[in-house]
């Protein structure tokens, strides 16, 4: 029986919360059942027999990182205002630099780069989901925008400052970079 024929359960929605919970803190990298059916208060059994296969587990937590995903860019799309580009970058940025995130963007960062070089395995297609919610979302706030706002281009001033700072930590140098982008798009839309 494949994950799409099984039924709810409330057993699986529990075991997968707190799977996502062990993973954020853990990283998905190296996941073992083992570990992880351990830590959670499961066994790796009963893992197999809720998800299938670690595959699909795997493809159960990133799911779940996804919703995290959509549900802050919802975040920043309701404090950016409704046709703001500018605003929705800042609100944005200020989701992603906050320290209270950062587990969860490594872990985005792990699927994300897994999914390039594993593009078969369980992390097929996780890159190319979040670059086009990324967009859809940029996009929406253009579309009231002047014409001087481009969402490849905040997508990828976005991303970059977002491994900038998971990689050295310096929010102020990466603040700094997304600030002169939000001002040189509006000294071109003056």
């Amino acid at each position: 029986m494949t994950q799409h024929e099984r039924p709810p359960s409330a057993r699986r929605d529990e075991l997968l919360e707190r799977a996502y919970r062990y993973a954020v803190e853990h990283g998905l990298a190296e996941l073992s059942l083992r570990p992880l059916a351990a830590a959670i208060g499961s066994s790796p059994r009963v893992l197999l027999f809720l998800f299938g296969s670690k595959d699909e587990l795997i493809r159960a937590l990133l799911a779940r990182a996804r919703a995290d995903e959509l549900a802050a860019l919802g975040r920043a799309r309701e404090a950016g205002g409704h046709d703001d580009f500018a605003a929705a970058v800042r609100a944005t940025w200020g989701w992603l630099v906050d320290p209270r995130h950062r587990p969860m963007l490594v872990l985005w960062l792990q699927a994300y780069a897994r999914s390039l070089s594993e593009p078969d395995g369980p992390w097929a297609g996780f890159a190319r989901q979040t670059v086009e919610d990324w967009l859809g979302l940029l996009a929406e706030f253009q579309r009231g925008a002047d014409g001087s706002s481009d969402p490849a281009l905040g997508l990828a001033l976005l991303r970059g400052a977002l491994l900038d700072l998971l990689a050295t930590g310096d929010a102020e140098r990466a603040t700094a970079a997304v600030e002169r982008y939000l001002d040189l798009i509006g000294a071109t839309a003056g």
